[in-house]
């Protein structure tokens, strides 16, 4: 670790290209009269303390790799940085697999300057440039008619629901205006499901499969929903900024983009209803906030050393309860009193009396994965390559797995409020959206719910199970999406009950049957043929010749 304020200089190697090595060196070297920037190496007169790498042009990644790896073993224990341009045909997982612990594309001087700071401290730094992703680049398959009319009738749904929306934010002060487009928006789900129910997949089934929110970007499908891709795909414009190499650092940047995302509202892009959505955007943002700063206490008691006697998971369980209860109850407030049966009530006591925050989500993931890697340290498996912790892409799906559990947990817990809400009308204009002070909505939203409950429960999650499919939910931006993680969970679905394993059942019966229905089909197809075009043609065939020559002797006897 190097302090870059000590009177002392100290020398960076700085391989680039003369014209712009040159120029960089001396825009750095004004910036910190104490930097020393060295342009060759036999220009060194001690062991530099960073090698930075500038490069103008880049054709293909696995040179630059073995570049890369050839500098970190030559100037070990310099940590060494890469500047690359702006203009690149690489996309953002390709960029983030390259092992260095400085990535920067097209930096400021501010910038590079922070980033040359954040690494001779001991930490890392990534930053890319959000680049559009050229159309040419993403790979066309031949659609048949019945997707063509899925693509083509989702992307018009999809515009005219982006339409609705921004009617609906914020909500018109038309009364009646307003009831006519939520009338429309359901409209338009309805017809969106039943296109997915006639000709979508079953890994779809009958949710949005691409994010309503995206006005800049063509709406396009993508059937194959691997978190692993969808993670590294959205990382174009990422920046991490992490001051040390460890586990406590890598839950402060989590913690850190996870807070500024929910500080920009949040909006459902799932294509499913969420309890959360019914709270008033206030109380979103307090719940969710509380659960990310109770997490932050769960963690710090799970690091002290009388902690490490007893296994992960138990005192994880152990305090996942309190831990609901406290986010809660700093949601609700401390003092905040309201009327009840005549009386005032404090509000988070009798939430807390009346709700069960004991439930289980069993979508939700070994807690395992996200703990171990911000606890212990472990490396984290991504694509099937265990990486540290604070590498790029092991941050990002770090940070994707503690949104899940965060949207998850805000669920669990928004699922009570709602039930609390419809015995105590008093707290709705508290805790509710507007619309739902009304008793009417407010079952209403219950009751669907409750049926979305149980349709996940039943039809939903068998078929993922059996398809060894988990649905996550990843906060980035203010906005909620949804993921598809590929995992083995054979365990899980032999634990289902009877009617589950009949849906499960069904589905292996199809594709049991599918090969033989489908070459059935083929040979009725070809008998078809050959009865339409050997028998029936030539019937028709002899038929419309004798009837010919007999209109010919009626012609000649005439």
């Amino acid at each position: 670790m190097v302090n870059l304020a000590d009177s002392t200089s100290t020398q960076i190697l700085l391989l680039a290209p003369d014209l712009l090595g040159e120029s960089l060196a001396l825009q750095l070297s004004s910036a910190n009269p104490n930097l020393d920037v060295i342009l060759r190496t036999d220009q060194l007169s001690r062991h530099p303390v960073l090698v930075i790498l500038s490069v103008e042009s880049l054709e293909t990644l696995s040179t630059l790799q073995l570049e890369l790896k050839r500098l970190q073993e030559h100037w070990q224990p310099a940590p060494v940085m890469l500047i690359l341009p702006a203009q690149l045909r690489f996309n953002a997982n390709e960029l983030l697999s390259l092992d260095c612990p400085g990535l920067l594309q097209d930096p400021d001087l501010a910038t590079l300057q922070a980033a040359i700071t954040t690494l001779c401290g001991g930490g890392r730094v990534v930053r890319l440039n959000a680049a559009p992703v050229s159309q040419d680049s993403i790979p066309q398959a031949t659609m048949g008619l019945g997707q063509w009319l899925l693509v083509s009738g989702l992307q018009q749904i999809d515009n005219d629901l982006r339409l609705i929306e921004a009617f609906l934010n914020p909500p018109p002060k038309n009364e009646l205006f307003r009831l006519l487009m939520e009338g429309r928006q359901r409209e338009l789900r309805s017809a969106r499901d039943f296109l997915l129910w006639i000709w979508g997949p079953l890994q779809v089934g009958l949710r949005n499969p691409f994010p309503q929110n995206r006005p800049s970007q063509k709406a396009r499908i993508n059937f194959d929903f691997d978190a692993s891709r969808q993670i590294s795909a959205e990382a174009a414009g990422t920046v991490i900024c992490l001051s040390e190499r460890n586990a406590v650092a890598v839950w402060g940047a989590i913690r850190q983009r996870l807070s500024d995302s929910v500080e920009k509202g949040l909006r459902n892009s799932t294509g499913s209803l969420l309890a959360i959505e019914s709270l008033n955007p206030e109380r979103r943002r307090d719940l969710l906030l509380a659960l990310l700063n109770q997490l932050d206490h769960v963690l710090k008691k799970l690091r002290q050393p009388n902690s490490t006697e007893t296994p992960l998971n138990d005192s994880w369980l152990t305090l996942e309860s309190e831990l609901r209860e406290q986010a809660l109850r700093s949601m609700a407030g401390n003092y905040v009193r309201l009327p009840r049966g005549g009386e005032l009530k404090q509000v988070a006591d009798q939430l807390l009396a009346t709700a069960d925050l004991k439930g289980i989500d069993q979508e939700l993931p070994d807690p395992q994965r996200m703990l171990a890697p911000l606890l212990l340290d472990r490396p984290v498996l991504v694509e099937g390559q265990l990486l540290p912790a604070d590498s790029p892409r092991a941050l990002l799906q770090l940070e994707m797995l503690v949104g899940n559990w965060l949207v998850r947990t805000a669920e669990i817990i928004s699922a009570e409020v709602l039930g609390t809400c419809g015995e105590w009308p008093e707290l709705r204009r508290f805790l509710l959206n507007q619309h739902l002070i009304s008793t009417r909505e407010l079952e209403r939203l219950r009751n669907q719910l409750n049926s979305q409950a149980r349709w996940q429960n039943w039809i939903q999650r068998p078929i993922q199970l059996y398809e060894s499919k988990r649905l996550l939910y990843r906060l980035r931006d203010g906005i909620i999406e949804p993921l598809l993680l590929t995992e083995p969970r054979d365990e899980e679905l032999s634990q289902l009950g009877w009617w589950q394993q009949q849906v499960a059942l069904l589905l292996e019966a199809r594709d049991a049957l599918a090969p033989s229905m489908q070459s059935l089909i083929k040979r009725i197809g070809d008998l078809m043929v050959v009865v339409l075009t050997q028998v029936l043609g030539r019937a028709i065939g002899l038929v419309g010749r004798g009837i010919a020559q007999g209109m010919g002797r009626s012609l000649r006897g005439g």
